[in-house]
């Protein structure tokens, strides 16, 4: 289901404010707007932060989008079972 025509994107209006000071981004859910184009921005993913360069490309998605949250091991850990003797 899509989003509202009259609702506005969301953008935190904590982000206005960094522009020019520390680039870290805890608002998974805003936009990512256009005055962030050619900019490094460190979103957090709720253990760290992951840092990406924001491109042409990327403007209007929303930062959580490129930032995973859970990590897929390869190899999964095995159950040990103990074998009863009788």
């Amino acid at each position: 289901m899509n989003k509202s025509i009259w609702k506005l994107p969301f953008l935190d209006i904590s982000l206005i404010k960094k522009i020019k000071n520390n680039k870290k981004i805890w608002s998974r859910n805003s936009i990512i707007p256009s005055f962030f184009l050619g900019k490094f921005v460190k979103v957090h993913n709720g253990k760290n932060f992951k840092r990406f360069l924001i491109t042409r490309d990327l403007i209007g998605y929303k930062f959580g989008k490129f930032c995973n949250t859970r990590t897929f091991n390869l190899k999964p850990k095995k159950a040990n079972k103990k074998i009863k003797k009788k």
